[in-house]
């Protein structure tokens, strides 16, 4: 396992503009917490299938710690989670939800202070049948997601770091944001006027 410690830092646009389209998620996607927290961390897929929310709740006893869960659902009209269900999460040392789907208990949330980003909150929650599955690939907010993927979540949105990309992403996304720090806004500016200038006159 790598040791994300020295990227912790990096935001979701540091990954994206190390990466080509198709990573980022749907951008309804978004914190329930405000100010939005941000998270690192492997992902641990679920789909929630035909109502049924048992899948996602016995990802909080299953996945590893420091991991986030990852959920597909098949429609907004059901909570795939509660309070209680983000209190053992947090207690098992899961780093956050991100969820194509609602959940509810806001005001718990808050309480917990649980990082949680989905589409919103719905009163009413799902059932359990033995309907979805776990450590499956899965798409969320448009982008598929597998279970070792890495996620990074924060008020700029929600992005996917293939597996095998991992090391190389991050180690890019570091260099990048380094120059870009060592660069004043004048240098900025200046250069970006021109470029700017030449394409609005070609």
């Amino acid at each position: 396992v790598m040791n994300l410690a020295p990227y912790q830092h990096l935001l979701a646009t540091d990954i994206s503009d190390a990466q080509g389209a198709g990573f980022a998620m749907d951008i309804g996607i978004k914190s329930l917490l405000s100010p939005a927290p941000a998270i690192m961390g492997v992902a641990f897929t679920v789909r929630c299938s035909n109502r049924s929310n048992t899948f996602m709740h016995d990802a909080i006893y299953s996945a590893p710690k420091g991991s986030i869960i990852v959920v597909e659902t098949d429609n907004n009209d059901y909570a795939v989670a509660g309070g209680n269900v983000c209190a053992v999460a947090q207690q098992n040392g899961i780093a956050g939800f991100v969820i194509d789907g609602v959940i509810r208990d806001l005001g718990e949330l808050r309480n917990l202070n649980f990082p949680v980003f989905a589409r919103g909150v719905f009163p009413k929650p799902g059932g359990k049948s033995n309907d979805g599955e776990s450590q499956v690939s899965i798409n969320c907010g448009g982008v598929t997601v597998n279970t070792g993927d890495l996620i990074v979540a924060d008020e700029e949105g929600i992005v996917v770091i293939p597996q095998n990309e991992i090391e190389a992403t991050l180690a890019s996304a570091l260099s990048k944001q380094q120059k870009a720090e060592a660069k004043s806004l004048a240098d900025w500016r200046a250069n970006h006027e021109k470029t700017i200038r030449e394409i609005v006159n070609s």
